[in-house]
């Protein structure tokens, strides 16, 4: 029944900056219309998972949480750090790839990840 996902949309409090943010930190080209159309490479997934209320992974009081696929992790740190964007949390490698973590500007943490 499901063919994939159709979009992600949130509200905030201050478009202009999370727009530049968002294309400046993760190289997402926002059309004027507010948005993109992200079209899947070949070989990629869309996880849709649940977490408990009390789960840790993320912070409780954040009730969504974006992934990003990206080509190469070290490659992506080198960008944040060289436009001053810190990391939340330091490359992780686990049996599902590596991550890291970085924060918007409505201080929404996103995970970056390569599988």
């Amino acid at each position: 029944m499901i063919k994939g996902f159709g979009g992600i949309f949130w509200r905030t409090n201050n478009l202009e900056a999370v727009k530049k943010w968002y294309s400046e930190v993760l190289k997402i080209e926002i059309e004027n219309w507010n948005g993109t159309v992200i079209k899947p490479e070949l070989g990629n997934e869309t996880i849709f998972s649940f977490f408990t209320e009390n789960n840790s992974y993320f912070p409780t009081e954040q009730q969504v949480m974006l992934n990003f696929q990206v080509d190469n992790l070290n490659e992506t740190i080198k960008h944040l750090e060289h436009i001053g964007v810190p990391l939340v949390k330091k490359k992780e490698i686990s049996e599902f790839g590596k991550f890291i973590w970085i924060e918007d500007p409505d201080g929404r943490l996103v995970e970056l990840w390569e599988k």
